[in-house]
This record gives C-alpha cells, structure tokens and sequence, in this order.
C-alpha cells in the first residue's frame, strides 16, 4: 500500500521514535549507557595522582589472622601501621555497627576493650568512617557536617528510610563519616555515585565527599541547585564538583590496576610507603565482598571507590549535565528533519552520501567531546534513529522509483520500441512529467476510403475490427522499430511523434525513412489481402517538423503522454491534403531542409491549408 511509503508515515515513524527518546524508554537509556560504556573501554583515563592506594582483606589475611570480623585490636594494629607509614587520610570501606564480640575477654586481660583500643587510634588521625543505608528508621547517632542548600535541592536528592551508622565511639574520634552506597544504573552497571542522599536523619554526604572534606580540612558543603535540579557541590572556593540533577557524580573509570592495592598481610609485615596517600580499607574475600558490574568489568566497593576519588582528584569527571538531553533532542529533530527534506529529492548515491556524512560526523563530534572534554554526547540514538529514518526514505525513493517505472512501462510498451522503454525505466529523469517544449517531428497516417470499406463489412463489424488491427500492428510495428513514439490510434489514423519522451538523433530522417517502410509494408499487406479476397487499404501520410509542447497533458484523474502546437496540427493537415495533392506522402518544408541531402526529395506544390494564411511549400519523395 502507498500509505507505507509515503511521507506521512515516515513522520509518523519519525514522531514514534523521538518520543520514545523525549521519555528515554528504557531500552533506549540502555543503549546510550552501552555506548558509553565502550567509550570508557576503548579510551579509559590515564590521568592518575597515585594517591590512593586500597588495603585489602583477602581469604589469605582470613587464613592467617583468623575469621571476619576481625577483633578490633588487630583492626587497630593494621590502622597505626597505615598511620606510621604515612597516610594521610585512611577511609574504612568497612561498617563498624556493632560492637566487638571480645570486647569483655579483652577487657579482663588488658583491662580495656578492642573497641577503646580503635577508638584511642583513630583520635589524632584523619579517619573517615562508614555508613549504610536501611530501610527502617535510624537508631544511632550520625555526625552532623554543615551543608548550605542554594535553591531547593532536597526535592532531587535520592531518599532513604534511614541509616545504619557506625559506633558512637568510633564516630567521636574520626574526621568524617559518610554513606557508602551506590545506585546501579537500570542495566545494574555501577557508573555514578551519589554524592549526598537524604534520610530521617538530614542530609548525608557520600564517604568520598567526606574523604575529600577532610582532606582539604572543610566544615561545610554548599549544594546549589536550579528548578531543574542539582548543578554542582562545593568543598571549598577553588573545588567544586559538577553532578547530575539528583547530586549524582560519574565516574571516569580507569583500567583496576591503575590503583596500587596490597593485601592486609602485606601492609603489616612489608615496608610499603603511604606518604601522604588515601588508604581505602575494603574487604576483598569471597562472602564478604559483592562484586558489581562497571563499564571496564566486576569491581569491590573498595576499588569503585578508589576509582571515585581518582577521578575527582584529576577533575576528569564524566559531564552530563542538564543541558545535554535537550541538546540532543534538538540536534535528533533537525537531523530529521534535514533528512525528510532532502532524501526525497536526491538520488540513491546522494541519500547515502548525505547519510554517511551525517553518520560521521555525529559520531566524530561525540567521540571529539568524549576524549577531549569527557562530555557524554549520546551517539546511539541519533545512529539509530538518522538510520531508520534514512533507510524509510530510501526505501520509499526505491518504491516511488518502482511505481513511476511501471507507470512508464505500462504507458509506454505498446508505444514505444522496448529498449527505449527499458531506458526510460532506468533513468526516469529523462522523462520530464508535466510538459516541456521540444523539436520534433510530427507523422499523420489515416485511411483513405475507409468509409467505401467499412460499408463492405456492414454486417461484419468483426471483420472490419481485424482488418484494421492488421493495418494498425504492421504501421505501428515500422513506427516503433525507427525510434517513433505512438500517441493515439484515432479510429483508422495513426499519430506518431520522434525525439520524445527520448532524444533521438535525425528524427526528420526516421521519419521519412518510418514513412516509406510504411508504404513498402503497405503493398505486402494488400497482396496478402488481395489473397484473401479482401478489400486493399490505400492512406495518406503527412509529415512536418518544428518546436511543440510535449508531456502529460489531461486531467488530474485522467492523462496522456502527448504534444501540441502548431506544427502538430500542420502535420494533420498535411496528411488530409494528400488526398488532393495526389501522392501518398506529403512532407513539410521544415522537415526536408534538415535532411535536404538524405533522400531524393520533389517538390508537390505551394499550399495554403486550414487554419494558414500563408502558403507553405510541401514536398514528398521522388521514386
């Protein structure tokens, strides 16, 4: 059905797609997260300060110093060592909820318990500890640090029931504490972090967001927001951190082993320098660690972590903030629109030009802002999208295409030789629809006597049918084999045309030379009738160059290929002056003098036919 080919459905197609991007259906927001995913695989960060290093807790530390959870006073001895060895913050990517189950035995023997002893520690040493969420209310204290709301960020920022904190002592004695929590995308890929989530108990920052706190010795956060959410979060005058609109923080994740990491064994029987480094202690054994999905493969908490930090210590964040979803919306709907305006107009080489430039350079400007500004400008769609709207268009260019050359084979194989049919099918361009003015040469040929004939078959209308239709295939036959075109069978008078719908080169001379075939083709016919008993035909032919319209002329419901002018209607008149000129033959003057040397032409005399009021010589060909 043309409805499926049409324009109307490639906008119907195109609006069902952008408006599966305007409300980001999942499959679509999949795509893009992919995307950017092979974006961090091919180009990860390079960009490293070696500063954190992650302490892991592996089964081989589990084997040597026995079960989790650990005592606290081995935690304690692993936390000076950290300490001596000269780190300068120290985040526990651990939760300490609950109170240590040799607190008593310890107590007894050393007269102070395994949590005094991490508490005693932890005093003195920029410490930064860990929270979890939960979803029932909160029951133990949580460390207050002062944010400064600009705008009303609280309505974007994720919510949770509550939090499950650390020890009070713990708490007492550290820099910072913050909630270590990450939100997996829909796929279940960790890529972003939230930087602050709200709860019963307030606003809480993230434990990176504390560890940078400390490190830069703040007290307070500034969150500025606008009506369509979060823009950044400030640690300080010089170092803000730009987000998503729900306080989210992206990622640059660099390949795991950019991240120097040692087991807990390591740390407390090897010399290892932590100058001056943020040491992430995390667990790292089967059943106490839960490894999530990232763009660059299956991390821990810990190296997620780590990984968070590095990117914000190098200012390499991923951007993507609010402007970019509308900019791609726009930048969708003009592609769109520049396609639906120029591929119906364009031939099949320049649609996949125009698509491949488009192409290409979505995908140059996306990958230029990607490795140059780590900007997330979504590619996915935009292919996706430029590529079925292009291959719709493209296909209805091929159906339109198919349809005007059936139109030209069904209007013109009975009327045309088959290879310029053939022609015209291949290249519809040569057939100018609508009109166009052209010199051509004009051919009449009618019957003469056709009345004394048809009375012969009064009482067989059959037979005069097939007589006619004998005459008519054997002209018609000459006509088409000389590159004529046939415009209209009027009764028993054939009208005949060159150099159209086609260029024909020396169209006067096939003319002539189509006409004395004719005559030839004529007199073998007449014997083969005069053999069957059967009345001979005799005609009058009429021929004439000049410049006529030529094209569909009709109505909107009904039309035909065909001409008018002027020197049409002298070649009609031309053929009815046969009659009393007295030969076959009557060419126009315009006619022979374009191919005076190509045939042996005689003058017939100087006329003046209907409709002219001045004489016109008139020619026709000597024997």
């Amino acid at each position: 059905m043309k409805i499926f080919t049409s324009s109307l459905m490639v906008v119907i197609l195109a609006t069902i797609l952008f408006a599966g991007r305007f409300f980001d259906l999942s499959p679509i927001e999949t795509l893009r997260l992919k995307t950017f995913d092979y974006y961090q695989k091919a180009n990860p960060r390079t960009e490293t300060t070696n500063s954190v290093v992650i302490v892991k807790i592996t089964e081989q530390d589990l084997k040597k110093y026995g079960q989790w959870p650990w005592p606290r006073d081995l935690i304690a001895e692993l936390h000076t060592k950290i300490y001596q060895k000269g780190a300068k913050v120290i985040q526990y990517n651990v939760l300490f909820s609950e109170a240590d189950r040799l607190n008593e035995l310890a107590k007894y023997k050393d007269g102070i318990t395994n949590d005094e002893k991490f508490s005693k520690v932890i005093a003195g040493t920029n410490t930064v500890m860990m929270y979890s969420v939960k979803y029932e209310p909160t029951t133990g204290p949580v460390s207050k640090v002062g944010v400064v709301k600009l705008g009303k960020p609280d309505k974007f920022i994720y919510n949770f029931p509550g939090i499950v904190t650390t020890l009070p002592e713990f708490l007492k004695h550290a820099r910072g504490a913050g909630v270590n929590i990450m939100i997996p995308s829909i796929d279940g890929t960790v890529r972003q972090i939230p930087l602050f989530i709200n709860s019963d108990v307030g606003t809480v920052p993230n434990q990176v967001l504390e560890t940078f706190r400390v490190l830069v010795n703040g007290n307070k956060y500034k969150i500025t927001a606008i009506d369509k959410g979060i823009q950044s979060v400030h640690l300080s005058k010089n170092y803000k951190i730009l987000t998503d609109k729900n306080s989210m923080f992206n990622i640059n994740f660099a390949k795991s082993n950019s991240i120097n990491t040692y087991s807990a064994t390591e740390l407390l029987t090897t010399d290892i320098d932590l100058l001056d480094k943020i040491v992430i202690v995390g667990l790292d054994a089967s059943g106490l660690s839960y490894l999530k999905d990232t763009p660059l493969g299956v991390m821990t908490d810990a190296q997620i972590t780590a990984q968070a930090i590095e990117t914000a210590f190098t200012k390499t964040q991923l951007i993507r903030n609010g402007n970019t979803n509308l900019i791609e919306l726009v930048g969708v709907l003009a592609m769109g629109i520049l396609l639906m305006l120029t591929i119906p107009r364009l031939g099949v080489t320049s649609t996949v030009g125009v698509y491949l430039t488009l192409l290409t350079a979505i995908i140059f400007v996306s990958l230029t802002l990607y490795n140059n500004h780590n900007y997330l400008l979504d590619v996915s769609f935009a292919t996706v999208f430029i590529t079925i709207i292009w291959g719709h268009l493209t296909f209805n260019n091929f159906a339109t295409q198919f349809r005007l050359r059936q139109q030209i084979k069904k209007q013109f194989e009975h009327y045309l030789d088959p290879r310029m049919v053939k022609k015209l099918q291949k290249d519809p361009g040569l057939l100018k629809l609508g009109g166009e003015t052209r010199n051509m040469t004009f051919m009449f040929c009618d019957i003469r006597g056709f009345t004394p004939i048809s009375e012969q078959y009064k009482s067989n209308p059959a037979g005069l049918t097939k007589l006619i239709n004998r005459f008519l295939t054997r002209m018609t036959n000459v006509i088409i084999a000389n590159s004529g075109t046939v415009d209209k069978f009027m009764g028993d008078c054939i009208m005949a045309f060159w150099n159209a719908p086609l260029d024909t080169e020396d169209h006067q001379m096939l003319a002539v030379l189509t006409a004395s075939q004719m005559q030839r083709e004529l007199a073998i016919l007449n014997k083969q009738l005069t053999a069957e008993n059967l009345p001979n035909i005799k005609v009058g032919i009429g021929i004439n160059t000049g410049e006529a319209l030529v094209g569909n002329m009709g109505s909107d419901q009904r039309f035909d290929y065909s001409v008018i002018g002027d020197p049409v209607n002298l070649a009609a008149r031309l053929e009815s002056a046969s009659k009393t000129l007295g030969h076959t033959l009557i060419i126009g003057e315009n006619t022979k003098k374009c191919i005076d040397d190509k045939f042996p032409f005689k003058f017939v005399d100087s006329i003046t036919v209907k409709g002219k009021t001045e004489p016109v010589n008139v020619y026709t060909l000597a024997r």
